[in-house]
């Protein structure tokens, strides 16, 4: 279903070039949005996008690469989302690192890159971006996890990062308001990691879920669609986007 909801709106995702992202990316150009699109090494699905969009409706999509754990490059990254269009409305912080770190096994690089991509780049995205948010009354919407809440065997390091994202959420709604909206989305199972899952893993996943079926990518842009356009008197909220997974959490 596609509409003008979004029209006039300048939305900057990070990781916008493939999976989720993407799927929010589609979701938001077809609902009349203009896309900043940050990407890391998907130089080739960056484009592949962006080109299908502009082939839809010219000056519609900016594509911006830059790696997010360099953090003295964050302001630059912020001040090019902003003048891609002349202003921005949305920043989501989608972007992030996942991968098992078993105790006993951690190494400083592997906290820096999933804390870094998890909690300290959207914390400084988000304050470069705070006087831009404030002028257009904006939003920021950050990816959390489920596993925020409960930790997930072996992921120690990402699931205390997505704790840390989901506090930052409800900070920088207290401090941002009244004019940024900060807001969460926790999605449960929605795409398997890209390392193989062993199919007897999956289904006791699916086993424990409510509804009996892992979600979509489409389930979550279409959370995402109805924060940025339909819900001006949210803040500070957590949703979990997990088929009821978490309720006896």
């Amino acid at each position: 279903m596609t509409s003008q909801a979004l029209q006039n709106k300048t939305i900057f995702i990070t990781g916008g070039a493939k999976r989720i992202g993407a799927t929010m990316a589609r979701c938001f150009h077809a609902n009349g949005a203009k896309l900043v699109l940050h990407y890391r090494n998907s130089a080739a699905q960056a484009q592949a996008l962006a080109d299908e969009f502009l082939a839809d409706r010219p000056d519609s999509v900016v594509l911006l690469r830059a790696d997010l754990l360099d953090t003295k490059d964050l302001w630059r990254v912020a001040r090019e989302a902003e003048q891609a269009f002349g202003g921005l409305d949305v920043l989501i912080n989608n972007a992030s690192s996942f991968y098992p770190t078993p105790l006993g096994t951690v190494t400083e690089e592997q906290w820096d890159d999933l804390m870094g991509s998890n909690l300290k780049a959207p914390f400084f995205l988000a304050q470069a971006l705070a006087p831009a948010l404030k002028k257009s009354r904006g939003m920021i919407l950050n990816m959390a996890d489920i596993h925020g809440r409960r930790p997930l065997a072996q992921h120690s390091v990402y699931c205390t990062a997505k704790a840390g994202l989901s506090m930052l959420t409800l900070s920088l709604a207290r401090e941002l308001g009244p004019e940024v909206r900060v807001n969460a989305i926790a999605p449960g199972a929605i795409l398997w990691p890209e390392a193989q899952v062993d199919p007897a893993e999956r289904e006791q996943i699916i086993r424990q879920i409510p509804l009996a079926r892992s979600g979509t990518p489409e389930d979550i842009a279409q959370t995402a669609l109805f924060y940025i356009s339909a819900a001006p008197y949210i803040t500070g909220q957590i949703l979990a986007v997990d088929g009821g997974r978490s309720l006896g959490w």
